[in-house]
This record gives C-alpha cells, sequence and structure tokens, in this order.
C-alpha cells in the first residue's frame, strides 16, 4: 500500500515515549508495505499512549482506517460471553459445576448430565467448533435473523459428540462459548444480545460495541470491511460471500472500536462489571496450554474469561481473534495499568501484537 494510504491518529513518534518508537516504526514500516491494515492502541490507566490506525476500512469507497473505526473482533467476543456468565454466578443464578442439561434441552446424556458449566468456560468441554460441523455455512447463509444465529447454531452444537471426556483434556471450542451464550439468554430470561448490551456494553460506557448485521457492516462507513487474501495472494471483501454470517455469537463476530475494547478493560478490572472477588475467580489461571512456539510465553493458562500469559516474567491477560480478513487481540498487563487494543481487517496481526507484548514486559 503507498504512503498516501496511511493514517497517523495522534501527534508524530516524538510525542510518544522512547520506548515506543522503535514499535511505532515498524508499525508504519509494515503498513506502507501493505502488510498490516486496522488500529492499534496503546494505553496506560485510560490515557492513550500510542494510537495509530493505517489502511482502508472500505478500499472501494476509498475510505480510511481510523482510531475510532470499528471492527468484527473475531473470538475477542468470548470475552464478553465469559463475564456474563460470571455476572450470573456472581448474582448466584448460576453455577460453575451445573450441568448444562440443567439449562438447555436436546443434548444428549452424555453431554447434558457431565459437561458443565466450568468446562464450558475452560474449553475442557470435548465440545469442537460448530463452523467446522458439516452444512453448517450453508444453514448458515440463510438466516436473517439473531433467534436463528442462536437457534439454528444451537442445533448443530446439540449434534457433536465430545471428543473426550469432560475435564480429561482440552480443546478450543467455538461450541462451548456458543451453549455459554445460550445459557446467558435462558437464565436471564432475555435474549444473550441484549443481556450483553443492556449489562456489559453499556455499563463498561462502550459507545461502538454491538452485534452489527452484516448488511449494517457492509453498507456503513464506519466498519472496516474484512480482506483476506486469495491463494494468488489478491485481496478480496469477504463481505461479498457467505464467509460471515448474517450477525455474530457468543462465540465471536461482536463488533467494537479499540477505545470501546480499552473501555471493557478498565471496567473489568475497576469492578464496574464483576466486584474484586469474582473479578479474581474468573481472571485467574485455571488449565495449564502449552506456550505457543515462537513467543515470549514462558507458561500460559485458560482462565474463565481470559487466556493468561506468563511473558518475560510479567502476566498477560486477555483474549485474540481471528476470521478471514480478521486479527484482534485486546489484552492488559495486571498491576501496570497498561492495555493494549490490536484491531486488522486483514488475514494476521499476530507478529504485530508479539511486538507491543516485547515492549510492555521488556
Amino acid at each position: 500500500m503507498v504512503s498516501s494510504a496511511v493514517a497517523d491518529t495522534t501527534p508524530a513518534a516524538a510525542s510518544t515515549p522512547a520506548a515506543f518508537r522503535d514499535f511505532d516504526r515498524y508499525l508504519r514500516e509494515l503498513a506502507v508495505a501493505d502488510q498490516f491494515s486496522g488500529t492499534v492502541l496503546v494505553s496506560r490507566n485510560g490515557r492513550p499512549v500510542l494510537s495509530r490506525a493505517y489502511g482502508y476500512a472500505d478500499r472501494k469507497k476509498q475510505v480510511r482506517n481510523q482510531a475510532d473505526t470499528i471492527y468484527c473482533l473475531a473470538s475477542v467476543t468470548k470475552l464478553f460471553t465469559a463475564v456474563a456468565v460470571g455476572q450470573l454466578v456472581q448474582r448466584g443464578a448460576l453455577g460453575l459445576l451445573d450441568p448444562i442439561g440443567k439449562y438447555l434441552t436436546g443434548f444428549t446424556a452424555e453431554v447434558a448430565d457431565h459437561v458443565t458449566v466450568h468446562h464450558l468456560l475452560t474449553h475442557t468441554s470435548g465440545l469442537g467448533d460448530f463452523m467446522r460441523d458439516p452444512g453448517y455455512f450453508q444453514e448458515a447463509a440463510k438466516w436473517t435473523s439473531a433467534q436463528q444465529m442462536m437457534d439454528g447454531t444451537l442445533q448443530f452444537v446439540r449434534g457433536e459428540k465430545p471428543a473426550f471426556v469432560p475435564g480429561a483434556g482440552s480443546q478450543y471450542s467455538n461450541s462451548g462459548y456458543h451453549t455459554l451464550g445460550c445459557i446467558v439468554a435462558k437464565v436471564a430470561g432475555q435474549s444473550y444480545y441484549d443481556y450483553v448490551r443492556n449489562h456489559i456494553f453499556r455499563p463498561a460506557g462502550m459507545i461502538t460495541a454491538d452485534f452489527t448485521t452484516k448488511p449494517q457492516w457492509k453498507g456503513g462507513s464506519q466498519y472496516a470491511h474484512p480482506y483476506p487474501a486469495d491463494q494468488s495472494g489478491k485481496r478480496f471483501d469477504a463481505l461479498d460471500g457467505d464467509i460471515f454470517a448474517f450477525i455474530g455469537n457468543p462465540a465471536g463476530n461482536a463488533m467494537a472500536s479499540a477505545n470501546d475494547l480499552v473501555r471493557f478493560a478498565d471496567a473489568v478490572n475497576d469492578g464496574t462489571l464483576l466486584n474484586a472477588e469474582y473479578k479474581e475467580i474468573f481472571l485467574s489461571p485455571k488449565v495449564p496450554k502449552p506456550p505457543r512456539a515462537g513467543t515470549q510465553e514462558s507458561a500460559a493458562f485458560a482462565a474463565y474469561a481470559t487466556d493468561d500469559l506468563l511473558v518475560n516474567g510479567r502476566w498477560v491477560y486477555g483474549h485474540s481473534g481471528g476470521a478471514p480478513g480478521v486479527s484482534t487481540s485486546a489484552e492488559w498487563y495486571p498491576g501496570t495499568g497498561w492495555t493494549a487494543v490490536v484491531l486488522s481487517n486483514y488475514d494476521s496481526a499476530t507478529a504485530v501484537n508479539q511486538r507491543i507484548r516485547q515492549v510492555l514486559t521488556s
């Protein structure tokens, strides 16, 4: 991408702390080479330290990404679902060891009686990924309402056979998080979408966050279109096909700006969304995971709400997400005040997130 497509959203790099200057240069070089498109926001105690936006939200209309551009979040959405569960547990309306059959019907006894809320939160249920279930995308392309998304996806999940006895293994599970969202709706007595809007987005002051429909996403200039690359390396607008369904779900594809994800992290940590005791319960490490190769991680755990990583001796809490033309991350550094958000409408921004971790933990 030519340099004219690069849009800075803060003053010159000299106004940022010295530790960020190399990162700032690195990010700009990626953007000029058309290897990064998106918004990056690093804040401390709620105040932005570095904010950058590069590339195009809509290539066809030549709309550039900005600091307040709204992106598809992919699996960062799971943070909202987990906190919603935490609120209901905190109220005493839901139990972590409750089997899912207490709230939802249609599952086999193998699942209904033995998979618990704890298993779903920690990806130890044995359930898989509804998006890999045969026929899912063909059916999802027909849905034109939020209720069809919730009910139709749950029907696919009901047909899954656990890959292992609940609690005996670990497998990342979009199906598990969709099931959690259905439990939230059942217990709260309102749609999952309305619960998250009323009890997560509004209290946190997340003014752009929502579960946006595909027609709204495609037509609004404030939204970043996803641009994956085909086998030849040519980028295309994924909203022109059936890759994305009518609306997101509890496992992924809510929409928000980088600023709103900082507000969410602040609201989790200051007691707005969970009290101190349940914040500790839901954010503390639960199930060990192998640290990812090629990263600075020395330890990794699944918590109830977050992935908890030990990076260069410091804890990093948060979640990442990915989909065709979508790469996202929202992370905070307990006890330091740092929050880092990377939202990209290209296939992968993993290297950018790794570079931020290096800056904030070295």
